[in-house]
């Protein structure tokens, strides 16, 4: 079958979830088993439910109208109602259709709450942390109290996602208002939009006031200074492939100034290359000595991770120009980087030391300027956040770019909303040999 007519059937399927099923019309057998209970109780999650209730049975008809009611709204998160309540209709016994109920409410909580899949099996490289609530706790606590309520609080709560969610589901209504043949366009609008919601839901709620976020996706940074955007502007970023950028949490510790270069092992390079790019053979390694033809520039953002992923200046100013910026070997490398170094410098209470060792060197006896590279490191560290996001919100409008790493696909197919994700191809290579 064609893919973009399985995606719209998917998704047709998935928007004439928006209403609630009907609650049950009768109530819940109160006879539940203890020891049935154990049989019938085979995800983990709900074991553990139930064994700190002492095995004790936890629903109610009330309990269990809410809890529709509450995956009723799935469609607002891109998400199918019927793939929670399916294992209700599956129930034949009192001790079956009690454990059915808490896995539906533990399984739709666990989704709002940090995600349906898993994204280190759809990103070569995702080392972000996720929320991790104690659902089982939540869940017993809001039983005795506003069940919808706790779930609906478990989404992610910020504009964003509510604008993201309100995209969604306008496109999926608009899907299904083309009875059966949607504008594919719209139909990969809709996948999108799926998709990203998702993502956010990755992510903890409540992130650092003063951090960096780059969208590796639209290949753009936003530094926000406690709680508001204070800069943004373009950046490189790496090609797909093996090149592309990982999505990483790693805190910025220090500038250095004048950086040397030394030239990873991956990287292939001719020796008319390394001549014309003053590029020596020292100790073994090759290394390009500190000035503006360094392939760093004249600053680099150290951060803290095991992949040798940092933010840098470049020579290759012109790539800014382009609105297709993936061209890196994985580093991101900042527009007009001495500017901004210049505004975490003085963020970060070491303005004066940043400023000294950026002055101009002086021509020595040969006339040549020697630049020295210096450490500066920062008082207060900064969280530095290297997010793939191909949805998002500028400016209070929804914008969509293109999925150059093929991350959509992956997530999607996971999500029940595609079809198997093709493998990744390798894109030409980046234009230049810098990190």
């Amino acid at each position: 079958m064609n893919p973009k007519i399985w995606i719209a059937a998917a998704l047709i399927a998935l928007s004439a979830c928006a209403e609630a099923p009907p609650a049950p019309t009768g109530p819940v057998p109160p006879t539940v088993e203890a020891g049935a209970l154990r049989g019938a109780a085979r995800d983990p999650r709900v074991a553990r439910f139930y064994a700190a209730r002492q095995w004790r049975p936890a629903w109610t008809a009330e309990a269990e109208a809410a809890l529709r009611a509450a995956i009723g709204e799935a469609d607002g998160h891109g998400l199918k109602a019927d793939d929670y309540l399916a294992p209700l209709a599956r129930a034949r016994t009192p001790e079956a259709r009690e454990a059915a109920l808490s896995l539906a409410a533990l399984s739709y909580g666990e989704t709002l709450a940090r995600g349906r899949v898993d994204p280190a099996r759809t990103e070569r490289i995702y080392e972000i942390p996720r929320p991790n609530p104690d659902l089982a706790a939540g869940l017993n606590e809001a039983l005795g109290g506003d069940l919808g309520r706790w779930l609906r609080g478990l989404a992610p709560q910020d504009a964003d996602y509510r604008a993201l969610s309100q995209a969604y589901v306008a496109a999926s209504r608009e899907v299904a208002a083309a009875r059966g043949r949607p504008a594919p366009a719209l139909v990969d609008r809709v996948r999108t939009l799926a998709v990203n919601l998702e993502r956010r839901r990755w992510l903890e709620r409540a992130p650092a006031a003063t951090r960096i976020d780059v969208n590796t996706a639209s290949t753009m940074l936003v530094y926000w200074r406690n709680g508001a955007p204070a800069d943004r502007r373009r950046v490189v970023v790496g090609s797909a492939g093996e090149r592309a950028t990982p999505s990483l949490a790693t805190p910025m510790f220090q500038l250095v100034a004048n950086p040397t270069w030394t030239v990873p092992k991956s990287i292939g390079m001719s020796a008319r290359y390394m001549a014309r790019n003053r590029i020596i053979v020292r100790n073994g390694r090759r290394v390009q000595p500190s000035g503006p033809h360094n392939a760093l520039g004249l600053v680099k953002f150290d951060l803290r991770n095991g992949h040798a992923i940092y933010l840098h200046d470049t020579p290759s100013k012109s790539l800014f120009q382009r609105d297709e910026r993936h061209a890196s070997h994985g580093c991101i490398r900042v527009h007009d980087a001495l500017a901004f170094a210049e505004i975490i410098a003085r963020d970060s209470g070491i303005i004066e030391q940043w400023r000294r060792a950026q002055r101009p060197p002086k021509p020595d006896e040969e006339g040549e300027k020697r630049y020295v590279q210096r450490w500066l490191p920062l008082q207060r560290e900064i969280p530095v956040r290297l997010l793939y996001h191909t949805a998002y919100v500028e400016n209070g409008r929804v914008v969509i770019v293109r999925d150059v790493y093929g991350n959509d696909a992956r997530v999607a197919a996971a999500l029940g909303i595609g079809p198997p994700a093709p493998p990744p191809t390798a894109p030409p290579g980046p234009a230049d040999v810098g990190p």
